[in-house]
Protein backbone atom coordinates (compact mmCIF):
# COMPACT_ATOMS: atom_id res chain seq x y z
CA UNK A 1 0.00 0.00 0.00
CA UNK A 2 1.72 3.41 -0.94
CA UNK A 3 0.53 6.85 -1.39
CA UNK A 4 -1.86 7.37 -3.89
CA UNK A 5 -3.51 3.95 -3.21
CA UNK A 6 -7.32 3.91 -2.02
CA UNK A 7 -7.28 3.04 1.20
CA UNK A 8 -8.94 -0.42 2.22
CA UNK A 9 -12.38 -0.52 3.99
CA UNK A 10 -13.19 -1.83 7.01
CA UNK A 11 -15.00 -1.80 9.79
CA UNK A 12 -14.37 -1.80 13.62
CA UNK A 13 -15.98 -1.40 16.91
CA UNK A 14 -14.94 1.41 18.90
CA UNK A 15 -15.15 1.57 22.96
CA UNK A 16 -18.92 1.37 23.54
CA UNK A 17 -19.70 -1.04 21.25
CA UNK A 18 -20.63 0.54 18.30
CA UNK A 19 -19.60 -0.29 14.50
CA UNK A 20 -17.19 2.27 12.50
CA UNK A 21 -16.74 1.95 8.56
CA UNK A 22 -13.83 3.58 7.00
CA UNK A 23 -16.57 3.91 3.95
CA UNK A 24 -19.01 5.64 5.42
CA UNK A 25 -16.26 8.51 6.35
CA UNK A 26 -16.04 9.32 2.69
CA UNK A 27 -16.00 12.82 1.98
CA UNK A 28 -14.03 13.25 5.27
CA UNK A 29 -9.93 13.30 5.69
CA UNK A 30 -9.49 10.55 8.12
CA UNK A 31 -6.78 9.73 10.17
CA UNK A 32 -5.82 6.57 11.22
CA UNK A 33 -3.47 6.37 14.32
CA UNK A 34 -2.22 2.40 15.00
CA UNK A 35 -0.57 1.92 18.32
CA UNK A 36 0.73 -0.93 20.08
CA UNK A 37 -1.68 -1.05 23.42
CA UNK A 38 -3.88 1.09 26.19
CA UNK A 39 -2.10 1.93 29.03
CA UNK A 40 1.56 1.52 28.02
CA UNK A 41 3.82 4.76 28.84
CA UNK A 42 4.18 5.46 25.33
CA UNK A 43 0.90 4.70 23.44
CA UNK A 44 -0.43 7.36 26.80
CA UNK A 45 1.91 9.89 26.19
CA UNK A 46 0.94 9.46 22.82
CA UNK A 47 -2.73 9.61 22.93
CA UNK A 48 -2.75 12.29 26.08
CA UNK A 49 -0.83 14.35 23.47
CA UNK A 50 -3.99 14.34 20.84
CA UNK A 51 -5.91 15.12 23.98
CA UNK A 52 -4.23 18.44 24.67
CA UNK A 53 -3.82 19.16 20.87
CA UNK A 54 -7.46 17.99 20.06
CA UNK A 55 -8.43 21.95 19.32
CA UNK A 56 -6.22 22.08 16.29
CA UNK A 57 -7.34 18.17 14.95
CA UNK A 58 -10.72 19.42 15.52
CA UNK A 59 -9.87 22.50 13.80
CA UNK A 60 -8.66 20.24 10.47
CA UNK A 61 -12.27 19.01 10.30
CA UNK A 62 -10.95 15.51 9.87
CA UNK A 63 -11.67 12.27 11.71
CA UNK A 64 -9.39 10.95 13.80
CA UNK A 65 -9.33 7.38 15.28
CA UNK A 66 -7.03 5.05 17.38
CA UNK A 67 -6.68 1.84 16.44
CA UNK A 68 -4.79 -0.53 18.45
CA UNK A 69 -5.23 -4.88 18.93
CA UNK A 70 -7.13 -3.92 22.48
CA UNK A 71 -10.77 -5.21 23.07
CA UNK A 72 -13.11 -3.21 23.30
CA UNK A 73 -13.79 -2.80 27.04
CA UNK A 74 -9.97 -2.37 27.36
CA UNK A 75 -10.68 0.98 25.25
CA UNK A 76 -12.97 2.20 27.21
CA UNK A 77 -11.41 2.21 30.33
CA UNK A 78 -8.11 3.64 28.87
CA UNK A 79 -10.24 6.41 27.21
CA UNK A 80 -12.21 7.17 30.02
CA UNK A 81 -9.42 7.19 32.38
CA UNK A 82 -7.14 9.52 30.21
CA UNK A 83 -10.52 11.91 28.94
CA UNK A 84 -9.82 10.84 25.81
CA UNK A 85 -11.62 13.05 22.71
CA UNK A 86 -10.91 10.38 19.93
CA UNK A 87 -12.72 7.49 19.20
CA UNK A 88 -10.55 4.37 19.73
CA UNK A 89 -11.51 1.24 17.79
CA UNK A 90 -10.52 -2.35 18.67
CA UNK A 91 -8.36 -4.26 16.14
CA UNK A 92 -8.03 -7.55 18.36
CA UNK A 93 -7.98 -10.17 15.08
CA UNK A 94 -4.82 -7.48 14.17
CA UNK A 95 -6.53 -8.11 10.11
CA UNK A 96 -6.88 -3.59 9.66
CA UNK A 97 -3.08 -4.00 10.89
CA UNK A 98 -1.76 -6.22 8.78
CA UNK A 99 -4.39 -4.56 5.90
CA UNK A 100 -2.89 -1.56 6.29
CA UNK A 101 0.96 -3.05 7.17
CA UNK A 102 1.24 -2.03 10.42
CA UNK A 103 2.46 -5.34 11.97
CA UNK A 104 4.34 -5.16 15.09
CA UNK A 105 7.69 -7.37 16.48
CA UNK A 106 5.53 -6.82 20.01
CA UNK A 107 3.42 -10.34 19.60
CA UNK A 108 -0.29 -9.84 18.82
CA UNK A 109 0.43 -5.48 19.01
CA UNK A 110 -0.08 -3.25 16.10
CA UNK A 111 3.21 -0.88 14.94
CA UNK A 112 2.70 2.69 15.79
CA UNK A 113 1.90 4.68 12.94
CA UNK A 114 0.00 6.91 11.07
CA UNK A 115 -2.35 6.78 7.90
CA UNK A 116 -4.62 9.79 6.63
CA UNK A 117 -6.71 9.76 3.72
CA UNK A 118 -8.62 11.89 1.76
CA UNK A 119 -11.69 12.73 0.96
CA UNK A 120 -11.71 10.59 -1.97
CA UNK A 121 -10.40 7.61 0.01
CA UNK A 122 -6.89 8.13 -1.33
CA UNK A 123 -3.64 7.12 1.10
CA UNK A 124 -2.16 10.86 1.14
CA UNK A 125 0.73 10.16 4.63
CA UNK A 126 1.78 7.36 5.46
CA UNK A 127 4.56 6.63 8.49
CA UNK A 128 5.48 3.75 10.57
CA UNK A 129 8.01 3.94 13.42
CA UNK A 130 10.36 1.11 13.47
CA UNK A 131 10.44 1.39 17.30
CA UNK A 132 7.76 1.46 19.22
CA UNK A 133 9.42 3.82 21.56
CA UNK A 134 8.84 7.13 19.71
CA UNK A 135 5.69 8.60 19.10
CA UNK A 136 4.49 10.77 16.14
CA UNK A 137 4.69 14.38 16.90
CA UNK A 138 1.69 16.09 16.63
CA UNK A 139 3.05 18.66 14.32
CA UNK A 140 3.92 16.24 12.23
CA UNK A 141 0.58 14.87 12.08
CA UNK A 142 -1.21 18.19 11.81
CA UNK A 143 1.02 18.67 8.66
CA UNK A 144 0.12 16.19 6.90
CA UNK A 145 -3.70 16.34 8.17
CA UNK A 146 -3.72 20.15 6.50
CA UNK A 147 -1.82 18.50 3.33
CA UNK A 148 -4.58 16.26 2.64
CA UNK A 149 -7.19 18.75 2.63
CA UNK A 150 -5.46 21.04 0.80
Amino acid sequence: MNIGDPAPDFKLKDGDGNEWKLSDQRGKTVVLMFYPGDNTPVCTAQLCSVRDHWSEYQATEAEVVGISTDTVESHKGFAEKNSLPLRLLSDADRKVSEMYDMKSWLPGRSARGIVVIDKQGKITYKKAEAISLFRPKDDDVLAAILAATA
